[in-house]
């Protein structure tokens, strides 16, 4: 029954990121049991992950409505990443290529938890190059803190030699709305673009 729904704790589902590690606290997450199609996991009906506010690499303020219409996938990384956060990001510039014209219907925001290095300048240089269709998502530390907390997701400096050289402890993973604004999929990293190209494909499908 569509109602109904289940809790899970997806202790093993959250990846952190150092950005090497797995591990974070999903114990609020709802899962929806009736579609099983989804090679992802279905979170339709989450409790919690319902927006945001924040500053594009343009400089325009977003909030979640304005991209309703569109499938929005939302990554949360840093620039200094060496790994996770890039591959995520080629990764789903694969995705855009497999869903040929469909690819406008989708649009992808990488938040950064970094705002500190991560400016609207280095952002606008940096998640373009992906593609120019990605949106990088900045605000100052309390909009982070507020939008991390909001979406359950872990982030942590871990500090480097010299005090400007930290990397970054964060959770390595994608939310998905559909077009409709709702929550619908939890993406953990390093699956390949294949299972998000067939979830999003059932999304704007109308599923």
């Amino acid at each position: 029954m569509r109602s109904t729904f289940f809790v899970f704790v997806l202790l093993a589902a959250l990846g952190l990121s150092a950005c090497d590690r797995q591990g974070a606290d999903s114990s609020q997450m709802i899962l929806s049991p009736a579609n099983t199609s989804f090679k992802n996991t279905d979170v339709t009906g989450l409790a919690y992950g319902k927006d945001f506010k924040l500053t594009d690499h343009t400089g325009k303020v977003r909030t979640l409505a304005d991209f309703k219409g569109k499938a929005v996938v939302l990554f949360f990384g840093f620039t200094h990443c060496p790994d996770v956060c890039p591959t995520t990001l080629a990764e789903l510039a694969t995705v855009m290529k497999q869903l040929g014209p469909d690819a406008d219907k989708v649009q992808v925001l990488f938040i950064t938890v970094d705002p500190e290095r991560d400016t609207a300048e280095v952002l606008s240089k940096y998640v373009p190059a992906f593609d120019p269709r990605f949106l990088g998502m900045v605000g100052d530390q309390a909009a982070t803190d507020k939008v991390a907390k909001e979406f359950k997701v872990f982030y942590q400096k871990a500090p480097g030699k010299e005090p400007g050289n930290y990397s970054i402890d964060h959770t390595a993973a994608s939310y998905v709305f559909d077009p409709q604004g709702r929550v619908r999929l939890f993406i953990r990293h390093g699956q390949g673009a294949e299972p998000i190209t067939h979830d999003l494909k059932i999304l704007l499908s109308g599923a």
